[in-house]
């Protein structure tokens, strides 16, 4: 069993646990489901902050613990005030060492977007992420068919949720909605969690123009960013580069005045 394959097991068995402690009909009573919600496409195409999706994430089966330490209110605050264009918050607690509590936290202290990243398989993780203040969803096409794509999918639109679909190959195309319009390419093999810079690259000229295209995993430095919108990206997914510094908020903001100073290098050539 790969590694990918245990996370959606352990995850089948959490959703039954957290179906019996807390039914659906609790999570509707949230004082966040009711809440408008706001919109990652448009922040995007407002191209606030570069396109940076800043992430929070405690640790990863691949790298282990990056940042114990961290605080998901004060370094999500701290994302937004650095110019990042949204916050995502991994939500996964055996595997990424987060949990709901997280972004509920993050909701308290952040007036942006925040993408709950989740591997979501069941319509009341769905529900859930209504409850606990996200604005976007993740729905992984590896992971789910063409039918719970569109099923869950239908689900976040009707709660005002968006939805980033993520894909890792480009036979994961064929499975996506008509309607999609927020598509994450992920460099990261989602059997081994390896990187491969070369994916995002080859699939980009296979998505419909008119979508906006998320690049995911493995950007370092304001360089690849910058040769990643080159090619046609429009927002980009980072969290390690910036959870394995001490102030993981200081080291967003570096880099998105290492952007600005990219910018302007390239508008005086």
């Amino acid at each position: 069993m790969n590694i990918l394959e245990k996370i959606v097991s352990a995850k089948r068995k959490e959703i039954l646990k957290s179906k019996n402690a807390v039914p659906v009909s609790s999570l509707e009573k949230s004082k966040h489901f009711p809440a408008q919600t706001l919109s990652l496409e448009r922040s995007l195409q407002n191209n606030k902050g570069f396109g940076v999706i800043a992430e929070f994430k405690r640790q990863s089966p691949s790298r282990g613990i990056i940042n114990s330490a961290a605080r998901p209110g004060k370094v999500c605050g701290a994302y937004l005030d650095s110019g990042a264009s949204a916050v995502s918050v991994l939500t996964d607690r055996e595997f990424f060492g987060g949990g709901n509590d997280d972004l509920l936290q993050a909701r308290r202290a952040c007036n942006g977007v925040i993408l709950r990243k989740e591997f979501i398989i069941d319509e009341y993780q769905v529900i859930e992420s209504k409850s606990i203040g996200a604005d976007v969803i993740l729905l992984i096409a590896g992971i789910l068919s063409r039918q719970e794509l569109k099923a869950l999918s239908d689900l976040a639109l009707s709660l005002e949720l968006e939805v980033l679909f993520e894909i890792h190959s480009e036979g994961d195309i064929g499975k996506l909605p008509g309607k999609a319009v927020l598509i994450g390419v992920n460099s990261r093999n989602l059997d081994t969690f390896s990187i491969n810079m070369d994916i995002p690259g080859k699939i980009i000229s296979k998505l419909p123009e008119t979508t906006i295209k998320i690049a995911e995993s493995g950007i370092h430095s304001a360089e690849k960013l910058m040769e990643l919108k080159k090619a046609g990206f429009d927002g980009f997914l980072i969290g390690e580069k910036f959870m394995k510094e001490q102030d993981p908020g200081e080291s967003c903001r570096m880099f998105i005045e290492d952007l600005r100073q990219l910018r302007q290098k390239f508008e005086g050539e």
